[in-house]
């Protein structure tokens, strides 16, 4: 398995390919038109909401670590949340996906009440979420990964099993699937290599793919970006700006703040498990409390498209992040 941050002519080739990352203009993109509307404030309503999630509390003993008191998304944008380490984001992520169980509060998707429901059955209902450490099995193959993750198998029924017409149809169904979903995040050459030998990038491409084989309504991504190399941001950040192209709603936790200023939509900002600045990238990113506490000093800066992708750049603003 190659290293998360070691650049290899694969990831080369991947990000190469990737979806071109676009600014988002207000003036030309209807969630953006939509959304500029709506006052930058906590706990604001958004005109077509989602997920609604209302007084949700988690505590560990004597500690709160997630307090929102009201939180909508907005159907079809991509919701960054963002804050420092201990936030209580990836806490709220478990929460609202059935990872963890709350000590109060309630949240509504599509209409529907979800609170306490299990893992499995969230993202049955058309929420499902990636992780921060990527939960790829790694001594089973790319594809089979892959058909892992697809729905109302008849062959996952124990007598089903047993009597191969009965699956046969719907096995080749999710094989042509998985493989034109793997081609679209050019992981098709790696579908019969062992997953655990990908990169960390492609790791990360591969839990986004395999999400992509339960046809979500909305995808939760925790940190995407991290340990992954600088060839494969671009990669990451086209996928989820084709997501959102493509109607889907985004939500994810992310701590580089030139990823979030570039693809975002609506902003949310999280502090000692409380929300506590919400709006749009260019509004919350010239919050001073939120610039001093969380996004640091190079939040001004304007990353056009190729800087994005430039190492070099990269480089170089990590060098000074690490003097700070």
């Amino acid at each position: 398995m190659s290293d998360d941050t070691t650049v290899t002519p694969e990831d080369v080739a991947v990000a190469e390919a990737a979806p071109a990352v676009h600014a988002i203009d207000p003036a030309t993109d209807t969630v953006a038109r939509t959304l500029a509307s709506v006052e930058p404030r906590v706990g604001v309503s958004k005109p077509d909401t989602i997920l609604v999630a209302d007084g949700v509390q988690r505590r560990f003993g004597g500690m709160t670590a997630v307090d929102v008191e009201h939180l909508e998304v907005q159907r079809g944008a991509i919701t960054a949340l963002i804050g420092p380490n201990g936030a209580g984001k990836t806490t709220f992520f478990n929460l609202l996906t059935g990872f963890d169980k709350p000590n109060h509060g309630h949240w509504m998707f599509d209409g529907k009440p979800i609170a306490g429901m299990a893992a499995a059955k969230v993202a049955k209902s058309g929420m499902v979420r990636t992780f921060q450490l990527t939960k790829a099995l790694s001594r089973l193959t790319v594809l089979d990964n892959m058909l892992l993750a697809a729905r109302g198998n008849p062959g996952e029924n124990l007598f089903g099993s047993l009597v191969k017409p009965l699956w046969a149809r719907a096995e080749r169904e999710n094989t042509e699937k998985a493989l034109e979903i793997l081609a679209r995040f050019k992981l098709d050459t790696k579908k019969d290599d062992f997953a655990g030998s990908l990169s960390g990038g492609q790791r990360k491409l591969l839990e986004m793919a395999r999400a992509l084989m339960t046809d979500p309504t909305m995808i939760m991504l925790d940190e995407p970006m991290a340990g992954v190399n600088p060839a494969l941001v671009q990669s990451l950040l086209g996928h989820i700006q084709a997501l959102r192209d493509e109607g889907m709603t985004v939500l994810f936790v992310e701590h580089d703040m030139h990823a979030v200023r570039h693809i975002s939509d609506w902003v949310v900002v999280m502090a000692e498990g409380r929300v506590v600045a919400e709006g749009p990238p260019h509004s919350v990113m010239q919050d001073q409390a939120v610039v001093d506490a969380y996004l640091g000093a190079h939040h001004d800066t304007d990353l056009g498209d190729d800087a994005l992708l430039d190492p070099a750049v990269l480089a170089r603003l990590e060098a000074e992040e690490e003097k700070r």
